[in-house]
């Protein structure tokens, strides 16, 4: 394959991810939380499903910020609180969603922790991008930001 059709298809599988990842979130979220794993320890089993609270979010932050450094020629710190905007009132609805299920709870502390996952990475994404922390990672935003 040619280099150009590359970058093509890691562009639409950039753009395609958060959709898919929101799609995930929203089919897991109507069933039992049992139902894919769960640890014979039930104390244990109720900490690490809790605590995916505060990665769940984050990560769709990050594919909305991936996404939209392809899309943009200058990702600007607008467009980076739209994401965090955008994954936090995902995770609303999500919670929202789950409150529709006797098998699922909604909660404000879940709320609570999807919005500290998504603050933590919008801190990290944010320095880098426009503070000059984190050289590593704004090295690594910059290269997907040159895929157009």
């Amino acid at each position: 394959m040619k280099e150009g059709m590359i970058m093509k298809f890691v562009k639409y599988m950039l753009l395609l991810l958060p959709f898919l990842y929101m799609a995930a979130i929203w089919i897991q979220s109507s069933l039992p939380s049992n139902h894919f794993v769960e640890l014979p320890d039930s104390a244990l089993d109720k900490t690490i499903k809790e605590s995916l609270h505060l990665v769940e979010f984050a990560i769709l932050y990050v594919l909305l910020v991936l996404a939209g450094l392809t899309l943009r020629r200058s990702f600007t710190p607008k467009w980076n609180v739209a994401c965090a905007m955008f994954a936090a009132l995902y995770g609303i609805s999500d919670e929202i969603h789950q409150s529709f299920y006797s098998y699922r709870s909604a909660s404000l502390f879940d709320l609570v922790k999807d919005f500290t996952g998504i603050f933590v990475a919008y801190y990290f994404i944010s320095s880098a991008l426009y503070k000059g922390k984190f050289v590593w990672l704004r090295k690594k935003l910059d290269r997907v930001a040159k895929i157009h």
